[in-house]
Parts: structure tokens; C-alpha cells; sequence
């Protein structure tokens, strides 16, 4: 499993010190492109890094789905300093669903912990709602857990506020 070191030792390799100062890279120096398939293992490692799961299946089942396919309304998207992942967003064009015309959904999105508060999480934002301009889409979406206040905190940073749609739930058990 790839490694993803959160912390700093005075004996880190060359390697290793590389990656951190990659993660820690202002914005100005991180550029946002698509995902390659050699990006998935940093993407699974951020992932792991943030969650506690290493879900290599489900990573690759949503590369196929987003990071291959769909190539106009689907986007996956890496930021990348000094040629490591330092995060990553998910999102794509959804149409008409809950009685709404088109509109960009971003559903993942994921900044290594050593790289936040640096701009990257902002730039992978502004590269989604260009594409989704670009497909013709004015407005943009998200839903995450009410008691997420990292990921809440960076969507009202940016503008988000809560919108006209209700979320229901309930128990299938």
C-alpha cells in the first residue's frame, strides 16, 4: 500500500521529503489536470490517509466510470505539485433529476492533509465549475454529512450555502 506520511522526521528520506513539500505546494505551483491511470494509487493513498479505508476496488471502478468514460459530463480531476496527487474531485453534469435542469454535482473531493489551506482545494473547484460552465450548466451542487465541518467549512469558503433541495432519508433495516 502507498504511503501517505503526515508527519516530519529530521531522518526522511530525499523521497519522502519530496512528496511532503509536493503536498505542502501553494497553489500557484499546483496545476489541475484529468486523472491518469498511473494517478490512482496517490489517489487511493490520500483517500486511505483521510478515511482510514483503502478502497482499491472502488477507486478503479470510479476511474472507469469518470476518469474513462463520459468524457463531457464526467470529470475526475487531480491536483498535482512537483509530480505527486496532492487531491483530487469528482462531479459531474446531472440532468433534471429531483425536478432540477442541468447542474454540476461534485461528489468527491479530497486535498492530502499536509497540502490544505494552500489554495488546492480552491483551484480543483474552479477547474470543475469551468468545465461545467463550458457544458452549459449555471449552477453547482454538493450534499455531505451535517457533522462534516472540515469539508463544510471549505464549501462555504467558497460560496456554497444551502440550497433549495431538501434531503430525506430513512432506514431500510
Amino acid at each position: 500500500m502507498p504511503s501517505t506520511a503526515t508527519t516530519t522526521s529530521p531522518r526522511a528520506s530525499p523521497r519522502r521529503r519530496a512528496s511532503r513539500a509536493a503536498a505542502r505546494a501553494p497553489a500557484d505551483v499546483v496545476s489541475v489536470r484529468a486523472v491518469r491511470r498511473g494517478d490512482l494509487a496517490q489517489v487511493i493513498a490520500i483517500d486511505a490517509t483521510v478515511t482510514g479505508l483503502v478502497k482499491q476496488n472502488y477507486w478503479r471502478s470510479v476511474y472507469r466510470r469518470y476518469g474513462i468514460g463520459g468524457k463531457d459530463q464526467r470529470h475526475f480531476l487531480v491536483a498535482v505539485a512537483d509530480g505527486r496527487i496532492v487531491g483530487f474531485l469528482i462531479g459531474e453534469v446531472r440532468d433534471w433529476e429531483f425536478g432540477s435542469p442541468p447542474c454540476g454535482w461534485v461528489f468527491a473531493i479530497d486535498v492530502h492533509p499536509d497540502a490544505r489551506q494552500h489554495g488546492v482545494g480552491t483551484r480543483l473547484l474552479e477547474a470543475i465549475s469551468a468545465l461545467f460552465r463550458r457544458a452549459g450548466v449555471t449552477r453547482l451542487r454538493t450534499m455531505l454529512a451535517s457533522d462534516n465541518t472540515l469539508i463544510l467549512s471549505f464549501f462555504r469558503s467558497q460560496g456554497m450555502m444551502a440550497g433549495s433541495l431538501i434531503p430525506l432519508e430513512m432506514s431500510l433495516e
